[in-house]
C-alpha cells in the first residue's frame, strides 16, 4: 500500500466462516501499516488473506489500534506482535493489564464458551508492556503522516476507547452493530461492566466530533449522521426497558432470553430478512440480556444500599 490521505480498506474476517460479522480495518500511515482491531486469533489467517488482497503483508504492521480487549477485537493482539517485533499495540490504561497477562480474562472468557473456547477465538498470547502505549484518553497518536486522535468512551466497557483520523472514526463497540444501512444500530451488550449512563455520555460525545464516516468492528462503515447516535440510542432504551420490565415482573433468564431475543429478531427482520441469521453472530442476544441483567441489578443494589 502506498502512503497518502488514502481511506481505510475492510477486511472481513470471515467470523465462523460467516461473512459480514468481524471487521477489522487497516490505513497506512507512511510509516507502515495501521490495524485497528485485528479480532480473534482464530480470524488471523483471513487477516493475512486481507492484507495480501492489498498488496501488502502482516509484516508490513507497525500500530496496531485497540478500541478495547474483548476476544473478538483483540484475541490477535499478541500472536500479531509475536510475529512482528517491530509493531506496537495501542490500548487504554484498564485493558492494558490483561493484555500484559490475559489469563484471567481468558479464564472468565472459558466460563461462557467452555468447549468451544478455542474454535471460536483462539489463544490470547501475552504483550510484553513494553510494546504497549497506554492510553488515557485525549492523546494525539503521531503514526507516521496520521495524527490519530483518541478519545476514552466507555459504557460498553470501561477500558473502550475510539481513534479519529481525520474524517475517519474507528468506534469499536460504542457506536453499536449494525450489519446494513438498512438496520438501526443497536448496543452490544454483554457483561461485565455495561453502564448506560456512561455509554450515552460518550455516543454524546462522539457525536460533537467532527466525523464523516463511523466504522464499526460488527460490521461496515456508515455516515456519521444524527440518524445513526438516534438510533442507537433509541434501540439501547428499548432494549433495557425490556430487560428491566421482565426482572421486575420475578422472571428467570431464560424466560428473559427467550423474550429479548424474539423481539430483537423480529425487529430486525422487519429491516431486512438477512439480518437475524449474521447477527446472532455478531451480537447474540443472549449475552445482551446477560449484561443488561447485570447492569440492572447492580444498580438496584446501589440504590438499596443507599437507601439503608
Amino acid at each position: 500500500m502506498s502512503a497518502g490521505r488514502g481511506g481505510p480498506q475492510l477486511i472481513d474476517l470471515h467470523f465462523e466462516q460467516t461473512p459480514g460479522v468481524i471487521a477489522s480495518y487497516v490505513f497506512d500511515t507512511g510509516d507502515g501499516l495501521t490495524v485497528v482491531d485485528p479480532g480473534p486469533t482464530s480470524t488471523l489467517a483471513a487477516l493475512d488473506t486481507g492484507l495480501g488482497g492489498m498488496g501488502a503483508s502482516v509484516d508490513d504492521v507497525r500500530h496496531v489500534l485497540l478500541t478495547h480487549i474483548h476476544f473478538d477485537h483483540a484475541g490477535a493482539a499478541g500472536t500479531l506482535l509475536a510475529r512482528v517485533p517491530a509493531a506496537r499495540a495501542y490500548v487504554h490504561e484498564r485493558g492494558a493489564p490483561h493484555l500484559a497477562s490475559p489469563e484471567r480474562l481468558y479464564a472468565s472468557a472459558r466460563q461462557i464458551y467452555g468447549e468451544h473456547m478455542e474454535r471460536l477465538w483462539g489463544e490470547m498470547r501475552p504483550i510484553d508492556p513494553a510494546r504497549l502505549t497506554v492510553l488515557a484518553g485525549g492523546e494525539t497518536l503521531a503514526l507516521g503522516s496520521r495524527a490519530v486522535q483518541v478519545t476514552y468512551t466507555p459504557g460498553h466497557a470501561s477500558h473502550h476507547v475510539t481513534y479519529q483520523d481525520g474524517p475517519d472514526l474507528y468506534a469499536g463497540d460504542v457506536a453499536g452493530v449494525r450489519l446494513s444501512t438498512a438496520q438501526t444500530p443497536r448496543a452490544p451488550t454483554p457483561p461485565p461492566d455495561i453502564d448506560l449512563e456512561v455509554w450515552r455520555a460518550s455516543v454524546d460525545t462522539l457525536r460533537g466530533q467532527d466525523a464523516g464516516r463511523v466504522h464499526l468492528a460488527h460490521f461496515g462503515s456508515y455516515e456519521a449522521t444524527g440518524a445513526h447516535w438516534d438510533g442507537l440510542l433509541a434501540a439501547m432504551d428499548t432494549d433495557a426497558a425490556l430487560v428491566r420490565a421482565g426482572l421486575e415482573a420475578g422472571q428467570a433468564y431464560d424466560a428473559i432470553a427467550a423474550t429479548f431475543t424474539a423481539a430483537t429478531l423480529d425487529a430486525l427482520a422487519a429491516e431486512d430478512p438477512a439480518l437475524p441469521a449474521r447477527y446472532e453472530f455478531a451480537c447474540p442476544p443472549w449475552m445482551s440480556v446477560q449484561g443488561l441483567m447485570r447492569y440492572w441489578q447492580r444498580r438496584a443494589a446501589r440504590a438499596q444500599a443507599g437507601g439503608a
